[in-house]
Order: structure tokens, then sequence, then C-alpha cells
């Protein structure tokens, strides 16, 4: 496991080289960044009540089951009623899975800032628990009961409590994957993470979408015209990877149980 976490570093490191817009690096930069954004955090009222809440949620769930529902192609192929009894986690819009199917999740999680803002709506109008980044504010989210702020730190790391900051890691799985272990979840799946997208172009850049995509379980994910980030799958791989560590040396586990798809960090295990 060590040797694959550190093969997974030389790749991170190779793929970070050419990317950073600055020829030089200034440590005192980025922490004053790092310090001032969680400052600004902390200085809103609102951000001891969401942190109390997260602190009351550590462990809540401990030794018990939970599946992370991903918004790949695969998820519409799921048996959604082996989920009847799990505690389950949606991912950023997985709510345009509701006029097709009965299912809904336990919670929903969404960090993205292009998603946050065109799922604003649905997020403002729901009754299910929501997990958003701080930044949802922002754009237009209205904070609601059902409502819990997160705070993103750039800082990377596998944050076993989220209730100060935790690390986005590239993907809103790996944000969902720390909350899970904050939970105190034993054992969590994942499924609909096909970990394979059609459209290739520069890893985080942003694009227009073209309307129509089979990168996602719905064909207008992204409508025509709205912007969405490319994919970061190499990074991704390696935070999955921090991810088992983490789970792994504190006796828990991460299983792959999507129906099909390119993802091979976690073993595969059926939902049946």
């Amino acid at each position: 496991m060590v040797a694959l976490v550190a093969d997974y570093m030389i790749r991170y490191k190779k793929l970070k080289i050419g990317t950073q817009r600055r020829e030089g690096l200034n440590p005192y930069r980025i922490g004053l960044s790092i310090l001032l954004n969680r400052l600004l955090w902390d200085l809103a009222p609102m951000s001891w009540f969401h942190r109390r809440h997260l602190s009351a949620l550590k462990n809540k769930y401990t030794n018990q089951k939970a599946v992370i529902c991903c918004n790949g192609p695969s998820l519409v192929d799921t048996d959604f009623s082996l989920l009847d009894d799990v505690y389950t986690f949606g991912l950023n819009k997985i709510n345009l899975l509701f006029q097709e199917h009965q299912f809904r999740p336990s919670s929903i999680i969404s960090v993205n800032p292009l998603v946050l803002e065109q799922n604003a709506h649905f997020f403002s109008t729901t009754d299910i628990p929501l997990f958003l980044d701080q930044a949802a504010r922002k754009f237009g989210v209205k904070t609601t009961r059902n409502t819990t702020f997160l705070h993103s730190c750039d800082y990377p790391h596998f944050a076993r409590d989220v209730s100060v900051s935790l690390f986005q890691g590239y993907t809103v799985t790996y944000v969902a994957l720390q909350l899970a272990y904050h939970m105190g979840f034993r054992k969590v799946a994942l499924i609909g993470c096909d970990h394979n997208y059609e459209e290739t172009g520069f890893p985080n850049s942003a694009a227009l979408s073209s309307g129509s995509s089979a990168n996602h379980s719905s064909e207008n994910y992204f409508k025509e015209g709205e912007p969405w980030q490319y994919p970061d799958l190499e990074s991704s791989e390696f935070y999955y990877y921090i991810a088992r560590r983490y789970f792994e040396d504190d006796g828990r586990s991460i299983v792959n149980a999507s129906v099909s798809g390119n993802l091979e960090v976690f073993p595969y295990l059926s939902l049946e």
C-alpha cells in the first residue's frame, strides 16, 4: 500500500509541473491566503453553529455502513432498492435523477462553485440534509435548517475530523470520504464512480458544455453553454489512495460497488 501511494506521489508531482501561473513559490503568500480564508469564515457568526453541528456528527454512525452515490453513467443501472436500509451520500446534482427514480439519499454533498451556482435553487428548497461548501452563500444558496456548511482548506490532507476544515482533493467524492470517516462509518461503498470521461482537456480548466454528455448519470447534467471543469483523474486517484490508507489503517474499508467503470483504486464488491 505504501508503495502504491509513493508511486502516485511521483506521478502527482510530474502532473503539476508547468501548471502554476507564478514562476516562484512564496510560502508566506500561500500561508497568508489560507489563514485569511479561515479567519473570514470564523468571523461569520454562523460558522460556529455549523462547526458545532459537525462536531455533534463525529462518530455518530460508528461501525455502520454507508454508500456514496457518485454521478457516473453507471449510477442509473444501480438497483436502488438495495439501499433502503443504508445511509447514503448523494453528490452534486443527484437530484436530476429524482424525476425517474423514487430513491432519495440520506444527505447530499456539494463543494464545486460551478455546481453550487447551477444547482442553487434545488439546494435552497430541498428538505434533504445538505453538506455544502460555505462558498455556496455567494451563489444564492439560502441558509436553511437542513444545510450544514463545510470549510475547505487548500492544504492537502485527509481530514478525519471535518468540523474545522477539509481538503477537496480534486473531487467531491474525496470530500464525501472524509465526511464518512468523520461520522464513523466502518464500511463505505462507492456507486456510480465510473472514473471515465469522454471529453479531454487540461485538468481543472473550465469549458462550456455542449449540452449532451455521456459522462454523467443525466445527459443534461451540464446544460448547453453551462461552464464545467475538466476532471483531474490522476490527482483524484492519488487522493483516493490516501483515503484508502487512512480507512485501512483504522480497520475500516472502502469498496467500489459501481456497476461499471475504470476505477481500480478500491477493491470491487457488489452491492448484492
